[in-house]
C-alpha cells in the first residue's frame, strides 16, 4: 500500500511537470500568434490586451491536461476567466483608435528596421516567459489534492479576489471617467480610490493574485507562492508603480505633490503633512 501511494505521488508530480511544459508550449504558440498579429496591425502594444487572455488559456490548458474536476480547480478557472476577460476588454477599449503606446513606439523608433523581429524577443517572448512562470499557481491549483468543497482557503481566496477586483476594476473605471472629462486635461486623478493609493488598479491586481494563491493552496503545493510574489514584484518594482511614477512625475509636475501626499501601493489615508 505504501509503495502504491509513493508511485501515485510520483505520477502526480510527473503529470504536473508535463502539464507545465505543455502550458509553456501553448503560451509560446499564443505569443507567437499575437506577435504576427502585431506585425499586421503595426502595433506591439496589443500584447497588453492579450496578457490576461494568455493566463486564462494557461489555466484552461492545465485543467484539460490534468483532468481535475474538483470544486477548487473549477473555482480557480472561473475567477481567472472573470479577471482576464474584464482586463482584456478594458485595455482593448482604452487603446481603441489611439496610436501605439509610447513605450512601444519609442522602442520601435530606437530599433528601426530590426524592430519587426526584435519585438518578438523584447516584448512577446519576454512576456510569454513571465506569463509561464506566473501561471505556476494556476497549474498547482488544477492538480494535486484540490478539494470538492469550500474551505477557509477558498473563502479567503474569494474574499481577496472580490477586494482586489473592486480596486482594480473600480480604479480603472474611475480613471477612465476622469480622462473623458475635458475639464480634467492635464490634471492628476486624486479622488475616489485614487485618494488612498496612487495605483489602486495595481494594488487590486496584486490582491487578486494572492487570492488565486490561496485557492491554489487547496492542493497543498507551496510552489503556488511563486505567482503572487512575482506579480507583486513586477507591479511595484518593474512595469507598474516605479515606472509609471517616473513617467508621470516628468510629464506632470503636480504629480510630485500627489506622490508626497498619497501612498504608492497600499491604501492609506492621505498624509497630513501634505500641502
Amino acid at each position: 500500500m505504501r509503495l502504491m501511494n509513493v508511485n501515485k505521488k510520483r505520477r502526480n508530480k510527473m503529470s504536473l511537470g508535463i502539464a507545465f511544459l505543455w502550458g509553456g508550449a501553448a503560451i509560446w504558440a499564443f505569443v507567437t500568434l499575437i506577435w504576427i498579429l502585431s506585425l499586421i496591425v503595426k502595433n506591439s502594444a496589443i500584447m497588453d490586451i492579450f496578457w490576461g487572455m494568455g493566463l486564462l488559456m494557461s489555466v484552461l490548458v492545465y485543467g484539460f491536461l490534468l483532468g481535475e474536476n474538483q470544486f477548487s480547480a473549477s473555482l480557480l478557472q472561473v475567477l481567472v476567466a472573470i479577471w482576464a476577460l474584464r482586463l482584456s476588454v478594458y485595455i482593448f477599449f482604452r487603446n481603441l483608435g489611439k496610436p501605439e503606446d509610447l513605450r512601444y513606439a519609442n522602442w520601435r523608433r530606437e530599433n528601426g528596421s530590426r524592430w519587426w523581429w526584435y519585438s518578438f524577443l523584447k516584448v512577446f517572448l519576454l512576456q510569454g516567459v513571465i506569463m509561464w512562470i506566473v501561471s505556476v499557481a494556476l497549474l498547482t491549483g488544477q492538480g494535486g489534492n484540490s478539494v470538492n468543497e469550500l474551505t477557509w482557503l477558498s473563502y479567503g481566496g474569494i474574499a481577496l479576489f472580490i477586494i482586489g477586483f473592486i480596486f482594480e476594476a473600480g480604479g480603472d473605471w474611475q480613471l477612465s471617467r476622469f480622462k473623458k472629462n475635458p475639464a480634467n486635461k492635464g490634471k492628476v486623478m486624486d479622488s475616489g480610490l485614487w485618494a488612498y493609493t496612487r495605483h489602486p488598479n495595481y494594488f487590486g491586481e496584486s490582491v487578486i493574485w494572492w487570492g488565486f494563491f490561496l485557492i491554489a493552496m487547496e492542493s497543498g503545493c507551496w510552489l503556488a507562492l511563486i505567482s503572487p510574489i512575482l506579480m507583486t514584484f513586477l507591479l511595484t518594482k518593474v512595469s507598474g508603480v516605479a515606472m509609471l511614477d517616473k513617467v508621470m512625475s516628468e510629464a506632470k509636475p503636480q504629480y510630485r505633490d500627489y506622490i508626497a501626499s498619497t501612498s504608492a501601493f497600499f491604501p492609506m489615508p492621505k498624509r497630513r503633512s501634505a500641502k
